[in-house]
């Protein structure tokens, strides 16, 4: 399968898309998609099928390469990480679009390493940071132990004040929203926020990484969309924290790896 299957949950879920017109590309890959601001060089948004039941193991690889069916000038690449604390961060985690039949699997791994899947991440671990990647991985790990099938959606604040550095304007915050379906007909939704401001402020100045500046946030899935553009509205509808529209709850920082797993535990 090549591609988002909006269907792949049951309820059908298809990738976000911005909410008023922007210009953007389309990037289908195997087993997820990229929504590609051509302006801003990053992804808009990626949306990724996780199906637990058949993923794959195989070894990580490193080949990094741009996507040739968009100008290189429309994607951030190999130059604005080099020597540097910025990462090349995986948006579609590698793992996640790896799995069925072999040749699919390789697929999905190569593709993972495309550009267009990457953005600009501090590269200091504390924390905070830990609990980001905790998040990334209880995801997966929740599919594959109950064979079970998830969406994922990722993707950077890409805000108008983000700071500028080897052309390419650097995103403060990161953002997630994890779908599911507990019975194969309705749909739940849970959203994160990870903000990096205060190291992107010490790498954009060439200065020293400061210590403790990832914080992680559970948030409203509509809280993803205002800060966005993206139209979210059918996960907001399935947020397991409720309908928060009229009076919402501020984010939740999550400081312990307990409450890495809250999201999902509301099934």
């Amino acid at each position: 399968m090549t591609g988002f299957d909006g269907s792949f949950l049951g309820p059908v879920v298809g990738p976000l898309r911005p909410a008023s017109e922007r210009e953007t590309r389309e990037l289908p890959y195997t087993h997820f998609e990229v929504l590609l601001d051509p302006e801003r060089r990053l992804a808009l948004s990626t949306a990724v099928n996780i199906d637990g039941a058949q993923l794959v193991e195989l070894g990580r690889g490193d080949d990094w390469h741009l996507d040739d069916r968009v100008p290189a000038s429309e994607q951030t690449g190999p130059e604005v990480y080099a020597r540097n604390d910025f990462d090349r961060g995986h948006l579609v985690r590698r793992r996640d679009p790896v799995w069925g039949e072999p040749a699919e699997a390789r697929a999905a791994n190569t593709d993972s390493f495309c550009y267009t899947n990457a953005a600009p991440q501090a590269s200091g671990f504390n924390q905070s940071k830990e609990l980001w990647l905790g998040l990334e991985t209880l995801v997966l790990d929740y599919a594959q132990t109950w064979r079970t099938r998830l969406d994922v959606f990722t993707g950077p604040v890409l805000a108008d004040d983000d700071p500028v550095y080897r052309g390419v304007g650097i995103p403060r915050r990161f953002w997630k929203i994890a779908a599911w379906s507990p019975d194969g007909e309705t749909l739940a939704a849970s959203a994160y926020l990870l903000d990096q401001s205060d190291l992107v402020e010490g790498i954009t100045r060439e200065g020293l990484v400061p210590l403790g500046g990832f914080r992680t946030f559970q948030v409203a899935v509509s809280q993803i969309g205002e800060l966005t553009g993206l139209d979210v509205d059918v996960l907001a509808a399935a947020d397991v924290r409720g309908n928060e529209g009229l009076r919402p709850s501020p984010p939740r920082e999550l400081t312990a790896p307990q409450d890495v797993a809250a999201g999902l535990a509301a099934r």
